[in-house]
């Protein structure tokens, strides 16, 4: 398989990347993004933008790909509504639709986040559930991965400096949740490993709630 991932420096994406370099059965890996991941990998394809409103630049190369793993996204606690839907509706669009113009076979698959609601009075999640709704929209296949609490399982660090405390204090009690946890709980490692599976997948669940993310994880 060829594989996009948006967003492969965030903590969750770097993950996935690990997973995917990880994986036998993956040919090519492309990354769209505004930084370098700094991976040294032949398979290896870095799609650099100013930003995703910003992809002209690297329009033709966002075909030919068989799944787009999209882990972008902005922190649900401290970040303005006005900004917050930008990051996660506004650019989630349009990496989407440009992706689906150009790979009508292909699959999107959003990580998006655990009770995403269009109609929730907490604002990610009803962001996060309008986001699913016009993503499900789009004449490709589409699927929405809704984990929890998220443990980084390789050493990932959240691309924002003020969350890395919480992480390093909270990783030992994120890593008992994962086990006793199942539907509260995963980790990057498990977020891969999912995406993989649901990528490969004939016909793939529209939604994966983060009991099915773990299950998917352990196969």
């Amino acid at each position: 398989m060829r594989i996009l991932i948006a967003g492969a420096t965030g903590l969750v994406g770097q993950g996935v990347l690990h997973e995917t370099l990880s994986h036998p059965g993956i040919d090519r890996i492309g990354l769209l993004g505004r930084r370098s991941a700094g991976r040294a990998d032949p398979r290896i394809d870095e799609l650099r933008v100013p930003g995703f409103d910003a992809l002209d630049g690297v329009a033709a190369r966002l075909a030919g790909w068989d799944a787009c793993f999209y882990c972008a996204g902005a922190p649900p606690v401290g970040t303005p509504e006005a900004t917050y839907r930008h990051v996660t509706l506004d650019l989630t669009l349009r990496v989407a639709r440009a992706y689906a113009e150009r790979n009508p076979q292909g699959r999107f698959l959003y990580v998006s986040g655990a009770h995403a609601d269009p109609a929730s009075r907490l604002m990610p999640m009803r962001v996060k559930g309008e986001t699913e709704v016009a993503l499900q929209a789009l004449p490709i296949t589409s699927v929405m991965l809704r984990p929890g609490g998220i443990q980084p399982a390789h050493g990932e660090r959240s691309p924002h400096a003020w969350m890395r405390p919480f992480y390093a204090v909270g990783a030992p009690l994120m890593g008992v949740g994962v086990r006793l946890l199942p539907s509260v709980m995963t980790s990057t490692a498990a977020m891969g490993r999912a995406l993989l599976a649901l990528a490969a997948m004939e016909a793939p669940p529209a939604v994966v709630e983060n009991a099915g993310i773990n299950r998917l994880g352990a196969a």
